[in-house]
């Protein structure tokens, strides 16, 4: 049985592609109208047939990009031979963009691009293709594959990879030099026609530089560029493609070259000559004046160092470099004098420090010029001879005894007149003094070489036309030693002597210092005293070593008859003048054991240094008793006993007058009132006490307002009344007082008894019943006095 064989057809245009870009495209055509393509399958295999006349390959398609046609692209046409044209097949397309941007009419099989297509985002499309039997669902013939290829049209330029170049080069650089290489690519297909092929121009930046067309790459084009001319240059560069030709696209960027800087420019300075001044006050090290020469060149090779070759001051004054300016700073390097020289002249030397021998050619790099520095003169302070003075004197020289000169003088030409004087500050005991015209110090206390071995003084010497202009030195004075101090004891001695001792028996060794110095050591000679020397008890041992020993002279010593005794020894040394002092021993009797260790003697301290026998405290016990009975009535005393009151009576102290016989020592009596006060009420001491009585609890003093300029003595009373009723620590007796002024316009006028008598008119006392209860006696009493004269 024979299988049935089948074929698959597909039909579309086609042409020669250049032909197709030149012709224009009708509505359903790719550009390939003149001849039809029909692919054949068999049930079998799949086989391109080909026709012979012009051997196409049938498997792959060709279109156009960037179609520009209002209706959907022409593809090609799909067709079986088992499609009998009654509408049972239906035509079916799958693969790269089907259904979405290429459609399939599935009963005329006709294909269509519905967008444009742009090769540089896909350039090849597989598709495939089948038949299938519309009412069955099955296919009728194998599933074909085939190619759809986009042909490229220029629609890209170029584009640089970058938007702007940076660049740099050394300036004077060779012509041909490598400056960058800039690129550019096209997105076009460089295999189908000079869409892709690039050619580079320049467009600006000649003469400067130049491009090679091909490779992109930029080359110096003029000789000795210089960067103090021109630093920077903007080249604008075009990549064409087409290879350059009529209508090609193009692109361009910008290339920024710098020119980088060498040594090529030496330094200069600009002036030959160079003025400064300095005062002669001026100290090392200090700076003097700047100076600079200019350099062309940047960074590194513009570093300069100066120098000084030569000059009368070369060893005066010496050059530094400023890092930061590169100037020259010209210092002082040892101090100047305007008396021995006042102008120097200095040669300065600028250098490059990095020179490039390519441009030797160009001359030295350095350059010289000269400076001239005039010393100023200044007035300087008086200058001593020596800087520091050592003086010694003997401690017993009389007062006002010269002991050294001091001397200073005025380093200006004008030799100004210098006075002297001591620091204060450094002879507080004002000890020395000095001349203030010749500088000779002298002694004005005694000196105590043993109290104070070194005095250290400071004279000042100061111009007497300018004291501003003042100089100090340090004076060191040196007491030497005289002997005027005797020997005495090294320590105090009291020492005891046993009552069962024997004779020459050692009970002491002695031992003396002496405070004066002895260049050759001491030497001292121990005696008796010549009163004590025939009826003492003891005798003294020299032991010519600086000590001496006291030993018994007789057996037995009765502590009951002698408990002490005083011995007396004299201590001479072997200085000059030989000096001799008189110390005394005391020599204490005690009872003592059989080894001679002491058991006992009349001071009791000297057994039991810290303890007290029992006897004493009992009686220091019984001391301190009666004290405190003593102190104990003493107090009970002064708390029965009541302070008697100015004024007895059982009625109120305040409505009682008392009469004093005594009338007092009158104005001048101040003792018991303050008679200033009535005269300025103003000048009242507010912390005076009352000194008539003597209040038993004191009171805090209180603050009161100060009457006023024109408050007479009636308001003064009147204002300490209320003060008085109202002051509830107020003590509760009254007091007189004698008033010597009542103030003026007193109402009162004289409250003297003795002018009342010799008053003619008649006084009204009415007012005192307004001075308060404590005037109340007193209102009652002139009140009934001017009722008698009404009867």
């Amino acid at each position: 049985m024979m299988r049935p064989y089948h074929c698959f057809w597909l039909l579309f245009w086609a042409g020669q592609p250049h032909q197709s870009l030149l012709s224009p495209l009708s509505k359903r055509t790719s550009g390939f109208p003149e001849e039809e393509k029909v692919l054949v399958l068999s049930g079998n295999s799949r086989q391109d047939l080909h026709r012979s006349k012009r051997s196409w390959m049938w498997n792959q398609f060709f279109l156009l990009e960037e179609y520009t046609g209002t209706d959907y692209q022409y593809v090609g046409k799909l067709h079986s031979d088992q499609d009998k044209g009654d509408g049972s097949l239906k035509y079916i397309l799958s693969g790269d963009g089907a259904g979405d941007l290429f459609i399939i009419n599935e009963n005329t099989g006709d294909i269509q691009a519905t967008k444009r297509l742009d090769r540089e985002e896909k350039p090849v499309y597989i598709l495939r293709a089948q038949a299938i039997n519309r009412r069955t669902g099955r296919p009728v013939e194998p599933e074909s594959e085939f190619i759809i290829k986009i042909h490229d049209i220029n629609d890209n330029e170029p584009m640089f990879t970058k938007d702007v170049y940076n660049a740099s080069i050394p300036e004077m650089s060779d012509i041909g030099t490598f400056v960058v290489q800039v690129t550019a690519t096209d997105a076009d297909d460089p295999t189908y026609g000079n869409s892709a092929k690039v050619v580079y121009s320049i467009l600006q930046g000649q003469p400067y530089f130049s491009v090679e067309s091909e490779t992109g790459i930029i080359k110096t084009a003029l000789l000795n560029m210089d960067r103090e001319n021109r630093e920077q240059y903007q080249v604008v560069i075009q990549a064409k493609d087409m290879g350059g030709q009529m209508g090609g696209l193009s692109g361009t960027t910008t290339v920024n070259i710098t020119l980088t800087d060498v040594n090529d420019n030496p330094p200069r300075f600009p002036q030959s000559t160079y003025q400064f001044r300095a005062p002669e006050s001026t100290p090392p090290a200090s700076p003097v004046g700047r100076i600079k020469a200019n350099d062309a060149d940047v960074d590194e090779n513009a570093e300069i160092e100066y120098s000084i070759t030569e000059g009368d001051g070369y060893d005066m004054f010496g050059i530094t470099t400023d890092k930061d300016t590169q100037e020259g700073i010209i210092t002082v390097k040892k101090a100047l004098d305007f008396e021995n020289k006042n102008l120097y002249i200095l040669k300065v030397e600028a250098t490059n420090t990095h020179v490039d021998p390519r441009f030797l050619y160009l001359g030295p790099f350095k350059d010289s010029a000269t400076v001239r520095i005039q010393v100023e003169d200044v007035d300087e302070p008086p200058v001593f001879s020596r800087p520091a003075y050592i003086m010694e004197v003997k401690e017993d020289v009389p007062i006002n005894s010269v002991i050294g000169t001091v001397t200073a003088q005025d380093p200006d030409a004008a030799k100004n007149p210098v006075k002297y004087s001591v620091d204060r500050h450094t002879d507080m005991d004002r000890v020395f003094n000095i001349n203030s015209g010749n500088g000779s110090i002298f002694t004005s206390k005694p000196l105590d070489r043993e109290t104070l071995l070194w005095h250290n003084i400071t004279v000042i010497a100061s111009e007497i036309n300018n004291p501003k202009q003042s100089s100090r030195v340090p004076v060191f004075i040196k007491v030497l030693d005289v002997n005027d101090n005797a020997p005495e004891f090294a320590m105090f001695y009291e020492t005891f002597v046993c009552e069962n001792a024997k004779a020459e028996q050692l009970i002491q060794t002695l031992s003396a210092v002496d405070k004066d110095d002895s260049y050759s050591g001491h030497q001292f000679s121990f005696s008796l005293a010549p009163e004590a020397a025939s009826s003492s008890n003891f005798t003294l041992q020299d032991n010519r070593d600086n000590t001496a020993g006291i030993f018994t002279r007789k057996n037995r010593y009765n502590r009951h008859e002698m408990s002490t005794y005083f011995l007396p020894v004299v201590i001479s040394d072997n200085d000059y003048p030989i000096q001799s002092s008189t110390e005394t021993v005391t020599i204490r009797v005690c009872a003592c054991d059989h080894r001679g260790k002491m058991l006992s003697c009349n001071a009791e301290a000297l057994i039991h240094p810290t303890g007290l026998s029992t006897g004493a405290l009992i009686a220091i016990l019984l001391c301190i008793i009666i004290l405190l009975v003593t102190v104990v009535l003493f107090a009970a005393l002064r708390r029965q006993r009541k302070k008697e009151p100015l004024i007895i009576s059982k009625e109120d102290i305040r409505d009682n007058i008392v009469s004093y016989n005594d009338e007092g020592g009158g104005e001048e009596d101040t003792q018991a009132f303050d008679i200033g006060t009535l005269r300025n009420p103003e000048a009242i001491d507010d912390n005076k006490l009352r000194r008539d009585i003597v209040p038993e609890t004191l009171f805090m003093p209180r603050r009161t307002t100060t009457a006023r300029d024109n408050t007479d003595v009636r308001d003064f009373i009147n204002q300490r009344l209320k003060e008085n009723d109202a002051d509830p620590a107020a003590p509760p007796y009254d007091s007189l007082a004698t008033y010597a002024y009542e103030g003026n316009g007193s109402v009162a006028e004289s409250l003297s008894s003795l002018e009342s008598v010799t008053t003619d008119g008649d006084q009204d006392y009415d007012y005192l019943s307004d001075w308060g209860p404590r005037f109340k006696k007193l209102a009652d009493m002139y009140g009934a006095m001017d009722s008698d004269k009404d009867f």
